[in-house]
């Protein structure tokens, strides 16, 4: 370990498009300086989307995804039951309290971790719990809407992402490239 090294807990949080965008070029710059990074998506789902091909493409990028897609009413895919989203999440949560102890990484990406938790698919205070015991030297990267003011605490930065204007406001859909 770099005796320089302090692992930080990076929280991206608010009601703005570009929480993942942000984890995504942390974890392409973590890469290009060699660390090995591992990148969990919750909540999300199965779609092909750029920035899950070109993570999987780079050296030292591990890239899992748990979600079953998003858990929000008007968002949420009615044939996919609450059920199977509890249990896609507590496979992640399970994934990613493993994972963020295993001493492999470098860096961890817990993606759309908040909307599980705002979801009451993954315990707020298991977070908070698996934040304090992270190792000391392991760069921790939290993403999601609505970051409760006990992690905010806990976190060493937090960037709020808020809309300013958005395209979908005047019925322009999501571009590929873009949002997916």
């Amino acid at each position: 370990m770099n005796a320089e090294r302090r692992g930080l807990t990076i929280v991206y949080t608010g009601d703005g498009k570009g929480k993942t965008t942000a984890a995504v070029g942390l974890s392409v710059r973590a890469a290009g300086n060699r660390m090995r990074v591992f990148f969990l998506q919750f909540i999300k789902g199965q779609w092909k989307s750029g920035e899950r091909e070109m993570l999987r493409s780079l050296p030292g990028v591990d890239l899992q995804v748990t979600g079953r897609g998003f858990t929000i009413e008007g968002l949420r895919n009615p044939a996919i039951p609450m059920e199977d989203h509890a249990a896609a999440a507590a496979q992640g949560w399970q994934a990613a309290q493993h994972i963020v102890h295993s001493g492999r990484y470098d860096v961890v990406v817990l993606d759309e971790i908040l909307g599980a938790v705002t979801a009451g698919l993954v315990p707020l205070d298991e977070l908070l719990e698996l934040v304090r015991s992270k190792p000391a030297e392991l760069h921790l990267v939290l993403t999601g809407r609505g970051a409760p003011p006990q992690l905010i605490e806990l976190a060493d930065l937090v960037s709020e992402v808020q809309p300013i204007k958005h395209p979908f406001d005047r019925g322009i859909k999501a571009q590929r490239g873009i949002e997916f």
